[in-house]
């Protein structure tokens, strides 16, 4: 089951910016998050119900520290289209 602490944060970039104008919410999860954990994550936590979730996969990129490879965690994201006239930083949770 989906929790709300499986929910990494929201993303604020210059694409979910332009996105939000269109009432499309970036949100970044772990990658056991599922489309339907995610939309009961929203109902319970802030009263939402989204009209579409699109979701992809991200690997984490690889990245050198000291001349020793690493690998950043991979993730999920989700584009998260709300009903109009809602957005979830006025909702209460």
């Amino acid at each position: 089951m989906a929790d709300i602490t499986d929910i990494k944060t929201i993303l604020y970039t210059e694409k979910s910016l332009n996105l939000q104008e269109q009432g499309v919410v970036v949100i970044q999860t772990s990658p056991k998050m599922t489309k339907t954990g995610l939309k009961a994550v929203l109902k319970e936590y802030f009263g939402v119900t989204p009209k579409s979730i699109n979701s992809l996969r991200m690997d984490g990129k690889v990245k050198r520290f000291r001349g020793r490879l690493g690998q950043r965690n991979d993730y999920k994201k989700f584009y998260v289209k709300l009903p109009e006239g809602v957005s979830l930083e006025n909702t209460e949770a």
